[in-house]
Protein backbone atom coordinates (compact mmCIF):
# COMPACT_ATOMS: atom_id res chain seq x y z
CA UNK A 1 0.00 0.00 0.00
CA UNK A 2 1.43 3.39 -0.99
CA UNK A 3 0.87 6.78 0.59
CA UNK A 4 0.75 10.03 -1.37
CA UNK A 5 2.46 13.09 0.06
CA UNK A 6 2.10 15.97 -2.39
CA UNK A 7 3.20 14.40 -5.65
CA UNK A 8 5.41 11.77 -4.02
CA UNK A 9 4.14 8.18 -3.95
CA UNK A 10 6.22 6.10 -1.59
CA UNK A 11 5.78 3.01 0.51
CA UNK A 12 5.79 4.12 4.13
CA UNK A 13 7.99 2.24 6.56
CA UNK A 14 6.37 0.24 9.33
CA UNK A 15 7.06 2.94 11.90
CA UNK A 16 4.94 5.41 9.92
CA UNK A 17 1.93 4.34 12.01
CA UNK A 18 3.02 4.44 15.66
CA UNK A 19 0.77 3.02 18.35
CA UNK A 20 0.73 6.04 20.65
CA UNK A 21 -0.35 9.59 19.90
CA UNK A 22 0.90 12.64 21.69
CA UNK A 23 -1.17 15.75 22.37
CA UNK A 24 -1.74 18.07 19.45
CA UNK A 25 1.00 20.63 19.00
CA UNK A 26 0.28 24.29 19.54
CA UNK A 27 0.29 26.12 16.20
CA UNK A 28 3.28 28.30 15.39
CA UNK A 29 1.57 30.50 12.82
CA UNK A 30 1.47 33.54 15.10
CA UNK A 31 5.19 34.07 14.89
CA UNK A 32 5.37 33.10 11.24
CA UNK A 33 2.57 35.45 10.32
CA UNK A 34 4.47 38.37 11.77
CA UNK A 35 7.46 37.53 9.60
CA UNK A 36 5.22 37.61 6.57
CA UNK A 37 3.60 40.78 7.85
CA UNK A 38 6.95 42.53 8.12
CA UNK A 39 7.84 41.63 4.55
CA UNK A 40 4.48 42.92 3.36
CA UNK A 41 4.85 46.06 5.47
CA UNK A 42 8.15 46.93 3.82
CA UNK A 43 6.64 46.47 0.37
CA UNK A 44 3.44 48.36 1.21
CA UNK A 45 5.33 51.29 2.72
CA UNK A 46 7.50 51.67 -0.35
CA UNK A 47 4.44 51.52 -2.58
CA UNK A 48 2.50 53.95 -0.40
CA UNK A 49 5.11 56.70 -0.48
CA UNK A 50 5.64 56.20 -4.23
CA UNK A 51 9.43 56.39 -4.03
CA UNK A 52 10.08 54.01 -6.90
CA UNK A 53 13.66 55.19 -7.39
CA UNK A 54 14.40 54.76 -3.70
CA UNK A 55 12.88 51.29 -3.78
CA UNK A 56 15.09 50.47 -6.75
CA UNK A 57 18.16 51.47 -4.72
CA UNK A 58 17.06 49.20 -1.88
CA UNK A 59 16.41 46.46 -4.43
CA UNK A 60 19.99 46.66 -5.66
CA UNK A 61 21.31 46.27 -2.12
CA UNK A 62 19.27 43.20 -1.19
CA UNK A 63 21.31 40.10 -0.40
CA UNK A 64 20.57 37.38 -2.94
CA UNK A 65 20.97 33.63 -3.20
CA UNK A 66 20.76 31.25 -6.16
CA UNK A 67 17.77 29.13 -5.21
CA UNK A 68 16.18 27.88 -8.42
CA UNK A 69 18.90 27.19 -11.02
CA UNK A 70 19.52 23.67 -9.67
CA UNK A 71 15.81 22.78 -9.71
CA UNK A 72 15.64 21.72 -13.33
CA UNK A 73 13.07 18.95 -13.24
CA UNK A 74 9.99 17.54 -11.55
CA UNK A 75 8.67 21.00 -10.64
CA UNK A 76 4.95 21.79 -10.57
CA UNK A 77 3.69 24.10 -13.27
CA UNK A 78 2.17 27.49 -12.57
CA UNK A 79 -1.58 26.93 -12.87
CA UNK A 80 -2.89 30.50 -12.61
CA UNK A 81 -1.23 33.48 -14.27
CA UNK A 82 -0.63 36.36 -11.91
CA UNK A 83 -0.83 34.39 -8.67
CA UNK A 84 2.40 34.27 -6.65
CA UNK A 85 3.74 31.86 -4.06
CA UNK A 86 6.60 33.04 -1.86
CA UNK A 87 8.41 30.78 0.59
CA UNK A 88 9.30 32.72 3.75
CA UNK A 89 12.08 31.22 5.86
CA UNK A 90 12.74 32.50 9.37
CA UNK A 91 16.17 31.81 10.82
CA UNK A 92 18.66 33.03 13.38
CA UNK A 93 22.01 32.50 11.68
CA UNK A 94 23.71 34.67 14.31
CA UNK A 95 22.32 32.71 17.25
CA UNK A 96 25.08 32.45 19.89
CA UNK A 97 24.19 28.78 20.33
CA UNK A 98 25.19 28.00 16.73
CA UNK A 99 28.38 25.93 16.47
CA UNK A 100 31.28 27.66 14.71
CA UNK A 101 31.43 25.13 11.89
CA UNK A 102 27.72 25.67 11.21
CA UNK A 103 27.64 29.45 11.48
CA UNK A 104 27.15 29.99 7.76
CA UNK A 105 24.74 27.11 7.18
CA UNK A 106 21.10 27.74 6.44
CA UNK A 107 19.18 27.16 9.65
CA UNK A 108 15.42 27.55 9.67
CA UNK A 109 12.93 27.31 12.48
CA UNK A 110 10.07 28.96 10.59
CA UNK A 111 8.59 27.99 7.22
CA UNK A 112 5.62 29.64 5.57
CA UNK A 113 4.15 29.45 2.10
CA UNK A 114 2.69 32.86 1.29
CA UNK A 115 0.06 32.75 -1.47
CA UNK A 116 -0.94 35.96 -3.24
CA UNK A 117 -3.98 35.49 -5.51
CA UNK A 118 -3.97 36.83 -9.06
CA UNK A 119 -5.79 40.03 -8.06
CA UNK A 120 -3.02 40.81 -5.52
CA UNK A 121 -5.54 42.22 -3.05
CA UNK A 122 -5.17 39.57 -0.34
CA UNK A 123 -2.63 37.04 0.85
CA UNK A 124 -2.80 33.72 2.67
CA UNK A 125 0.15 32.61 4.78
CA UNK A 126 0.34 28.86 5.36
CA UNK A 127 2.77 27.79 8.08
CA UNK A 128 4.55 24.47 7.70
CA UNK A 129 5.73 22.99 11.02
CA UNK A 130 9.50 22.52 11.05
CA UNK A 131 9.04 18.99 12.44
CA UNK A 132 6.57 17.88 9.75
CA UNK A 133 7.40 14.27 8.72
CA UNK A 134 7.90 14.28 4.94
CA UNK A 135 9.83 12.68 2.10
CA UNK A 136 12.96 14.72 1.35
CA UNK A 137 14.24 14.12 -2.22
CA UNK A 138 17.80 12.76 -2.28
CA UNK A 139 19.00 15.55 -4.59
CA UNK A 140 17.79 18.88 -5.96
CA UNK A 141 16.78 17.19 -9.21
CA UNK A 142 15.52 13.88 -7.82
CA UNK A 143 11.93 12.76 -8.24
CA UNK A 144 9.69 13.57 -5.31
CA UNK A 145 9.38 9.93 -4.25
CA UNK A 146 13.11 9.28 -4.54
CA UNK A 147 14.29 10.15 -1.06
CA UNK A 148 13.98 9.39 2.63
CA UNK A 149 11.62 10.43 5.38
CA UNK A 150 12.73 13.09 7.86
CA UNK A 151 11.58 16.31 9.46
CA UNK A 152 11.12 18.96 6.79
CA UNK A 153 13.66 21.18 8.54
CA UNK A 154 16.34 18.59 7.69
CA UNK A 155 16.01 19.56 4.03
CA UNK A 156 18.19 22.60 4.72
CA UNK A 157 20.99 20.42 6.07
CA UNK A 158 20.68 18.08 3.07
CA UNK A 159 20.79 20.75 0.38
CA UNK A 160 20.25 24.29 1.63
CA UNK A 161 17.46 26.51 0.34
CA UNK A 162 17.19 24.70 -3.04
CA UNK A 163 16.47 21.37 -1.33
CA UNK A 164 14.00 23.04 1.01
CA UNK A 165 12.13 24.54 -1.96
CA UNK A 166 12.15 21.18 -3.75
CA UNK A 167 10.79 19.47 -0.63
CA UNK A 168 8.04 22.04 -0.11
CA UNK A 169 7.03 21.77 -3.77
CA UNK A 170 6.89 17.98 -3.49
CA UNK A 171 4.81 18.21 -0.33
CA UNK A 172 2.33 20.75 -1.71
CA UNK A 173 2.46 20.40 -5.51
CA UNK A 174 2.57 24.21 -5.51
CA UNK A 175 5.23 26.01 -7.51
CA UNK A 176 7.35 28.39 -5.42
CA UNK A 177 7.98 31.61 -7.35
CA UNK A 178 10.22 33.44 -4.87
CA UNK A 179 12.10 32.89 -1.61
CA UNK A 180 12.67 35.35 1.22
CA UNK A 181 14.93 34.31 4.10
CA UNK A 182 14.56 36.53 7.17
CA UNK A 183 17.40 36.69 9.71
CA UNK A 184 16.45 37.41 13.31
CA UNK A 185 20.04 38.46 13.99
CA UNK A 186 19.62 41.40 11.63
CA UNK A 187 16.78 42.84 13.68
CA UNK A 188 19.22 44.44 16.12
CA UNK A 189 19.66 47.30 13.66
CA UNK A 190 15.93 47.39 12.91
CA UNK A 191 15.19 47.79 16.62
CA UNK A 192 17.79 50.53 17.08
CA UNK A 193 16.46 52.39 14.05
CA UNK A 194 13.12 52.59 15.86
CA UNK A 195 14.66 53.81 19.11
CA UNK A 196 14.14 50.48 20.86
CA UNK A 197 10.99 48.58 21.75
CA UNK A 198 8.98 47.82 24.89
CA UNK A 199 8.74 44.10 25.72
CA UNK A 200 7.05 42.32 28.60
CA UNK A 201 9.34 40.05 30.62
CA UNK A 202 7.13 37.31 32.03
CA UNK A 203 9.79 35.81 34.30
CA UNK A 204 12.93 37.26 35.88
CA UNK A 205 15.94 35.48 34.38
CA UNK A 206 19.67 35.92 33.81
CA UNK A 207 20.83 35.53 30.23
CA UNK A 208 22.97 32.49 29.50
CA UNK A 209 24.91 34.57 26.98
CA UNK A 210 27.56 37.18 27.80
CA UNK A 211 27.34 39.77 29.31
CA UNK A 212 24.68 37.78 31.23
CA UNK A 213 22.05 40.51 31.40
CA UNK A 214 19.34 40.30 34.04
CA UNK A 215 15.81 40.60 32.67
CA UNK A 216 13.41 41.65 35.42
CA UNK A 217 9.75 40.68 35.32
CA UNK A 218 7.58 43.46 33.97
CA UNK A 219 7.66 45.81 31.00
CA UNK A 220 11.18 46.69 29.85
CA UNK A 221 12.40 49.11 27.18
CA UNK A 222 15.10 47.30 25.19
CA UNK A 223 17.59 48.36 22.55
CA UNK A 224 18.58 46.03 19.73
CA UNK A 225 21.20 44.02 21.62
CA UNK A 226 18.97 43.61 24.67
CA UNK A 227 15.94 42.55 22.60
CA UNK A 228 17.93 40.00 20.59
CA UNK A 229 19.40 38.58 23.79
CA UNK A 230 15.95 38.29 25.38
CA UNK A 231 14.29 36.49 22.48
CA UNK A 232 17.16 33.99 22.25
CA UNK A 233 16.62 32.67 25.78
CA UNK A 234 14.88 29.32 26.13
CA UNK A 235 16.66 27.05 28.63
CA UNK A 236 15.42 28.99 31.68
CA UNK A 237 11.75 28.53 30.80
CA UNK A 238 9.65 25.44 31.56
CA UNK A 239 8.21 25.62 28.05
CA UNK A 240 11.66 25.89 26.46
CA UNK A 241 11.51 26.61 22.75
CA UNK A 242 7.79 27.37 22.90
CA UNK A 243 8.55 30.28 25.27
CA UNK A 244 11.26 31.51 22.93
CA UNK A 245 8.86 31.42 19.98
CA UNK A 246 6.31 33.40 21.98
CA UNK A 247 8.91 36.04 22.85
CA UNK A 248 10.06 36.28 19.23
CA UNK A 249 6.46 36.77 18.18
CA UNK A 250 6.02 39.56 20.75
CA UNK A 251 9.30 41.12 19.58
CA UNK A 252 8.22 41.28 15.95
CA UNK A 253 4.81 42.62 16.90
CA UNK A 254 6.50 45.33 18.97
CA UNK A 255 8.60 46.32 15.94
CA UNK A 256 5.53 46.57 13.72
CA UNK A 257 3.59 48.54 16.33
CA UNK A 258 6.50 50.93 16.94
CA UNK A 259 7.01 51.54 13.22
CA UNK A 260 3.32 52.27 12.69
CA UNK A 261 2.71 54.41 15.79
CA UNK A 262 5.71 56.70 16.18
CA UNK A 263 5.81 58.56 12.89
CA UNK A 264 8.50 56.35 11.37
CA UNK A 265 6.52 55.85 8.17
CA UNK A 266 5.99 59.59 7.65
CA UNK A 267 9.46 60.79 8.69
CA UNK A 268 11.90 60.51 5.73
CA UNK A 269 14.97 60.12 7.95
CA UNK A 270 13.43 57.51 10.25
CA UNK A 271 11.87 55.71 7.31
CA UNK A 272 15.22 55.56 5.54
CA UNK A 273 16.95 54.03 8.56
CA UNK A 274 14.10 51.58 9.15
CA UNK A 275 13.88 50.36 5.56
CA UNK A 276 17.64 50.02 5.13
CA UNK A 277 17.98 47.97 8.29
CA UNK A 278 14.90 45.89 7.50
CA UNK A 279 16.00 45.01 3.97
CA UNK A 280 19.48 44.21 5.30
CA UNK A 281 17.88 41.47 7.42
CA UNK A 282 16.49 39.56 4.43
CA UNK A 283 17.97 37.44 1.63
CA UNK A 284 15.99 36.85 -1.57
CA UNK A 285 16.29 34.84 -4.76
CA UNK A 286 18.00 36.22 -7.85
CA UNK A 287 14.78 37.24 -9.62
CA UNK A 288 13.03 38.87 -6.68
CA UNK A 289 12.27 42.55 -7.43
CA UNK A 290 11.25 44.81 -4.58
CA UNK A 291 10.09 47.50 -7.00
CA UNK A 292 7.92 45.05 -8.94
CA UNK A 293 6.46 43.74 -5.69
CA UNK A 294 5.72 47.28 -4.54
CA UNK A 295 3.72 47.97 -7.70
CA UNK A 296 1.91 44.64 -7.70
CA UNK A 297 1.10 44.67 -3.97
CA UNK A 298 0.08 48.33 -3.72
CA UNK A 299 -3.42 47.36 -2.52
CA UNK A 300 -2.25 44.74 -0.04
CA UNK A 301 -2.55 45.66 3.67
CA UNK A 302 -2.32 43.85 6.98
CA UNK A 303 -6.08 43.48 7.29
CA UNK A 304 -6.14 41.44 4.08
CA UNK A 305 -3.82 38.73 5.40
CA UNK A 306 -5.06 35.30 6.46
CA UNK A 307 -2.92 33.01 8.62
CA UNK A 308 -3.33 29.25 8.28
CA UNK A 309 -1.54 26.25 9.76
CA UNK A 310 -0.80 23.34 7.43
CA UNK A 311 -3.34 20.65 8.45
CA UNK A 312 -1.78 18.07 10.76
CA UNK A 313 -2.69 15.43 13.31
CA UNK A 314 -0.31 16.68 15.97
CA UNK A 315 2.86 14.95 17.11
CA UNK A 316 3.88 11.28 17.16
CA UNK A 317 7.02 9.36 17.99
CA UNK A 318 8.53 7.97 14.78
CA UNK A 319 11.94 6.28 14.68
CA UNK A 320 12.71 7.71 18.11
CA UNK A 321 11.87 11.26 17.08
CA UNK A 322 9.00 13.54 18.02
CA UNK A 323 7.55 14.62 14.68
CA UNK A 324 4.43 16.30 13.32
CA UNK A 325 2.22 14.10 11.15
CA UNK A 326 0.37 15.69 8.25
CA UNK A 327 -3.38 15.32 7.85
CA UNK A 328 -2.91 14.33 4.23
CA UNK A 329 -6.52 14.59 3.11
CA UNK A 330 -7.06 18.06 4.52
CA UNK A 331 -3.59 19.23 3.46
CA UNK A 332 -4.20 18.05 -0.10
CA UNK A 333 -7.43 20.09 -0.27
CA UNK A 334 -5.67 23.19 1.05
CA UNK A 335 -2.71 23.00 -1.33
CA UNK A 336 -4.93 22.26 -4.32
CA UNK A 337 -6.78 25.48 -3.49
CA UNK A 338 -3.45 27.33 -3.36
CA UNK A 339 -2.25 25.89 -6.66
CA UNK A 340 -5.55 26.63 -8.40
CA UNK A 341 -5.92 30.08 -6.79
CA UNK A 342 -9.21 29.12 -5.15
CA UNK A 343 -8.41 30.11 -1.60
CA UNK A 344 -11.56 32.22 -1.21
CA UNK A 345 -13.70 29.11 -1.65
CA UNK A 346 -11.44 27.08 0.65
CA UNK A 347 -11.61 29.73 3.39
CA UNK A 348 -15.39 29.96 3.10
CA UNK A 349 -15.71 26.19 3.40
CA UNK A 350 -13.36 26.10 6.40
CA UNK A 351 -14.74 29.22 8.13
CA UNK A 352 -11.37 30.95 7.91
CA UNK A 353 -11.31 34.76 7.88
CA UNK A 354 -8.61 37.38 7.32
CA UNK A 355 -6.79 38.38 10.51
CA UNK A 356 -6.03 41.97 11.39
Amino acid sequence: MSTTVGRASVKPPSFDRPPARRPRLKPRWGRIALLGGLAVLIIAVIAGISLYGYASDLDDKLKRTDTFSQLTGDRPATQVKGALNILLVGSDSRDPDTKDNQANAWRADTLILMHVPADHKTAQLVSIPRDLWVVIPKSNTAACGDGSRAKINASFAFGGLPRAVHTVECLTDVKVDHVMAIDFGGFKEVTDALGGVDLYVDQTITSIHKPHRVFTKGMMHMNGEQALDWVRQRKQFPRGDFARMQHQQEFLKAILDKAASTGTLTNPGKLNDFLKSATAAVTVDQDFSLTDMAVQFRDLRGGNLTFITSPNKGSDMIAGQSVVVSDREKALALYQAVAQDKMSAWMAANHTKPTS
